[in-house]
């Protein structure tokens, strides 16, 4: 790594650059020095096509004269802008300087739109159609990646129009998660449920507890092994919110159904995360979307907080 964290290649392209100047510079010098052996009609002796002669006249001024403009543009242009190593140039521009320029001019004219929906609540805001419209632009920019186009999830990631949720389903929870993200992690328990059968029986067990298709003796043998992962799930494989810990009793599977996934997620333990949207959307448009996800399962904008 410590190859793009030093200055070495930012002072490699710069001297490639620089050489490049440097060449055209020399080019220009030797073909206006240099003499070719010609003939006394001042042809080079080359012919193609029977007559058509390569003669050794100099280069015409217009191209001299673009060669020359060219050099030129391209010292002004590493002395203005970034270049030449580290150097931040005369102008001081960056490709991040620009974005954050053009990002707050966007921000500037679309702030009168937001303001409306700032001081409404999340349900009056889900009723908006006009805020609705914007909550769906947003959620297919920076959510529909991970939870779809209909945002009903795919394996590892949540649907968010039922009323299944990890970390709470009311208003403020929702925009907790945008704004700080999540971090589920569920660590390796084989150790503390016993033997590879014991891991087994507790599969078992777990799928018992949503009425899954599962084997009854070996569930009836997992219930007491089961307590290593009460500590989150809680006894009664309810869950626990607080810890975003699913719930085990409503047959949703976020990481896959049956014995095998079951058994696996025991052993290996997974870490999810939800990345934190406070750095790319602003205050109003966190507002917005947490909304339009709540609205997801609340469809009738009622104030059902799940």
């Amino acid at each position: 790594m410590s190859d793009f964290t030093s200055n070495f290649w930012s002072l490699y392209v710069a001297g490639i650059a620089l050489v490049g100047i440097i060449a055209c510079l020399l080019l220009l010098w030797f073909s206006g020095k240099a003499k070719a052996m010609t003939a006394n009609d001042n042809s080079t002796g080359h012919v193609w096509d029977g007559d058509l002669r390569e003669m050794n006249n100099p280069l015409p001024r217009w191209w001299v004269g673009l060669f020359l403009i060219t050099i030129v543009f391209s010292l002004g242009y590493l002395a203005l802008y970034p270049g030449l190593g580290t150097s931040p140039g005369q102008l001081g521009w960056s490709s991040k300087g620009q974005y954050e320029a053009e990002m707050a001019k966007g921000e500037k004219e679309v702030a009168p739109l937001y303001a409306k929906f700032s001081g409404m609540s999340t349900q009056d805001v889900a009723k908006d159609p006009q805020a609705m419209a914007i909550g769906d632009r947003l959620f297919m920019n920076n959510c529909a990646q991970c939870h779809g186009s209909d945002a009903r999830g795919s394996k590892g990631f949540p649907n968010l129009s039922d009323a299944d949720w990890l970390h709470g389903g009311s208003p403020e929870k929702i925009k907790e998660t945008l704004t700080l993200g999540r971090i589920g992690q569920m660590p390796p328990m084989a150790a503390a449920v016993g033997t590879p059968d014991d891991v087994r029986n507790v599969a078992h067990y777990v799928l018992s507890l949503s009425g899954s298709p599962h084997d009854a003796l070996k569930a009836s043998l997992g219930k007491p092994k089961f307590a290593a992962c009460a500590a989150c799930h809680g006894m009664d494989g309810k869950g626990n919110q607080t810890l975003g810990a699913p719930n085990l009793t409503d047959d949703i599977w976020l990481h896959g159904w049956g014995e095998n996934a079951i058994v696996a997620m025991v052993n290996n333990g997974k870490v999810n995360q939800m990345p934190a949207q406070a750095s790319k959307l602003t205050e109003p448009q966190l507002h917005v979307l947490a909304s339009y996800v709540w609205g997801l399962s609340n469809k009738a904008g009622s104030a059902i907080v799940k």
